[in-house]
């Protein structure tokens, strides 16, 4: 099982999104794919009709009881839609920092658990809250790529900066680097501070930054409504398109073999 982690400690950038659109797209490939919703807030869980303050057992089960003694299969939920398995949420999550944040072995809850999911999914997904924490932290390490959304606009690219302080950190407690692509989101190419902003991401970080970013949608809006994956209300929305080929290249660095995100050469301005 491959896992991506989705964060950036900025809100408002397209986290959620990101991961219930790769989510669809691996699930119509015929994958089997675990969304997991590390935010206290639960956007990922409420996107499938799932209510982080009503449910009994959650992500913040894991932490509670420890992967070890839980038996991890009773906390899934289906998403309603072939392929798509949820571990959701909990309101709960907000207070792990006050509860057990000092508590040794924390940053690996997650790992732990998903590795005692490995042979049950092909791709796991996860949605992160939006600040640095032991909810991050566990994400990261367990991650082998970090996607970072990134809104193309001028606050969102001073929010990043912070992001990448925390993947330096998290590099050394690991041992190894963690391999990351900056994903532009919300790219408006009729304005010129969203394409300033993606010419800006480009000449600081290169191919890090992939080169096509994800158009603003409204019609987003209209598929989260509906609970709808993306994908599954194409041709209406713009940023399907650029999800898949986000998507292909993502699987193409994976059957490569290449550990780093996919090393696509850095757009010419227009």
């Amino acid at each position: 099982m491959k896992i991506w982690t989705v964060a950036n400690q900025k809100g408002g950038v397209g986290k959620t999104t990101t991961a219930v659109a790769l989510g669809g797209l691996l699930a119509q490939r015929g994958e089997r794919v675990l969304l997991l919703d590390l935010d206290p807030h639960g956007s990922l869980s409420v996107y499938f009709g799932l209510h982080p303050e009503e449910l009994e057992d959650s992500a913040y089960t894991l932490f509670e009881q420890g992967p070890s003694t839980l038996s991890i299969t009773s906390i899934l939920q289906p998403s309603g839609y072939p392929g798509m398995t949820l571990l959701p949420s909990a309101t709960a999550l907000a207070t792990l920092e006050r509860r057990f944040g000092a508590s040794e072995g924390m940053g690996l809850v997650v790992k732990n658990a998903l590795g005692k999911l490995a042979r049950r999914f092909d791709h796991a997904i996860i949605d992160c809250p939006p600040v640095l924490g032991v909810l991050m932290v566990n994400a990261m390490v367990a991650a082998d790529l970090l996607i970072i959304p990134v809104q193309t606009e001028f606050l969102a690219l001073k929010g990043l900066e912070q992001m990448l302080r925390t993947l330096q950190m998290i590099g050394r407690s690991r041992g190894e680097p963690l391999p990351w692509l900056i994903l532009p989101t919300m790219y408006d190419k009729r304005t010129r501070a969203s394409v300033q902003s993606l010419w800006t991401l480009r000449d600081d970080h290169g191919e890090r930054v992939w080169r096509k970013g994800i158009p603003v949608d409204t019609r987003l809006r209209d598929a989260s409504k509906q609970g709808l994956p993306p994908s599954w209300v194409e041709p209406q929305l713009r940023s399907v398109p650029a999800y898949r080929r986000l998507l292909g290249e993502l699987l193409a660095a994976e059957e490569s073999g290449d550990a780093a995100a996919p090393p696509p050469q850095a757009a010419q301005r227009r």
